[in-house]
């Protein structure tokens, strides 16, 4: 396809939007803009955009394609801009935003200039963040939400999926209630738990001073979506109030039920709690990407001594294989310890645990 395609947001996501356009569509002119100029420049100079508008309205008014990457409340502000705006007749306009229903409201100014708005949300990022972090690969195999309302014609979903086919994402089209309920269950709820248990073992550490140093394992990897932008969260939380409300409620209903089985000492129901969330735990895709971005771990015993983690390192950067994240899980003197390394793809962690089994003897496991 030609055209010109304008992307509003040039961090990780957008700029990824842009490269995959980019490579799939070859006559196709990307523009960018981002309210932070020196992020614009440097997609310019890395060759993800081929343009940079000095203004959304520049940007907007010949676009045949427009995608808005940026946080949720930003996206509901530039959306006002553009449906006070003189666009293309057949202009294709969407976003790629975890919350969909607020969005899809705002959209109305654009579809009663009968502008065509289909709300977006490509589920897959990674712990990196900006336009450096971008890739054309990012998408592949993740699951693509798309939210078209009824009076969105098939015609127009398939250009936009056209348009994006560059990221070998999977489509899946469905309501914006139905999109905020599910992303709401399988992705902003965890992430609230998440900050939960860091805020309960911050207070416990204030008189229970080992807390930080025995979190460093397991704890660490349980709440590491904590770790995600605190006001990318906050924004989103707002915005999809009602359903997490919901949700929290059957949290408190699903506590007071472990509270009754341990108050009772009753041993079946508590193994049967463990039995059962065990296996549809076990039953779940592990090679899908997700809501919530995975890292692909392995695991490797390594004796204690010093230069272990660059000789790793070291064999890893000869077969070009990225690395997310490496730490040492345990060492203690004479023993091996374990080193965690992580990956973002799983091609990426069968290359490096066939890499290390070559050149080492080390033992090693993935996690799962």
């Amino acid at each position: 396809m030609n055209g010109r395609v304008f992307i509003i947001g040039l961090g990780l996501i957008g700029g990824s939007l842009a490269l995959c356009i980019k490579k799939h569509h070859e006559d196709a002119i990307i523009i960018g803009f981002d309210v932070h100029s020196e992020q614009a420049k440097l997609a310019k100079m890395l060759s993800v955009i081929d343009e940079i508008a000095p203004s959304i309205e520049d940007g907007a008014n010949e676009a045949d394609l427009i995608l808005i990457a940026t946080p949720v409340k930003e996206t509901e502000r530039i959306m006002r801009v553009l449906g006070n705006m003189e666009l293309k007749d057949h202009v294709i306009i969407s976003d790629a935003g975890s919350t969909k229903k607020e969005i899809v409201k705002q959209s109305k100014l654009l579809t009663d200039k009968g502008i065509a708005f289909i709300g977006g949300h490509p589920m897959a990022g990674s712990h990196k963040s900006g336009i450096t972090a971008a890739k054309s690969i990012l998408f592949e195999n993740a699951f693509y939400l798309l939210t078209p309302e009824d009076h969105i014609l098939a015609e127009q979903v398939q250009q936009l999926q056209c348009w994006l086919s560059g990221t070998k994402a999977k489509f899946i089209t469905l309501s914006p209630d139905e999109h905020d309920y599910l992303t709401g269950v399988i992705s902003h709820f965890p992430h609230v738990i998440a900050a939960s248990l860091v805020h309960q073992a911050e207070k416990i550490s204030e008189t229970r001073k080992l807390v930080p140093r025995l979190a460093a394992g397991g704890f660490r990897d349980v709440t590491r979506i904590a770790s995600s932008s605190p006001e990318m969260w906050r924004d989103i939380l707002l915005h999809n109030k009602g359903v997490l409300l919901g949700l929290l409620e059957n949290w408190q209903e699903e506590m007071q039920k472990v509270a009754k089985m341990l108050e009772t000492e009753n041993s079946e129901e508590i193994y049967d709690y463990f039995f059962k969330a065990k296996q549809f735990r076990d039953e779940l895709p592990q090679k899908q990407k997700g809501a919530i971005p995975a890292f692909y771990d392995l695991f490797v015993d390594v004796p204690d001594y010093p230069g272990i983690i660059s000789e790793i390192t070291g064999i890893l950067a000869k077969e070009e294989i990225s690395i997310t994240n490496i730490r040492i899980l345990e060492t203690r003197e004479e023993i091996y310890g374990v080193l965690v390394i992580s990956f973002q793809t799983e091609e990426d962690r069968e290359r490096a645990e066939a890499c290390i089994h070559l050149h080492t003897s080390y033992e090693t496991s993935v996690g799962l």
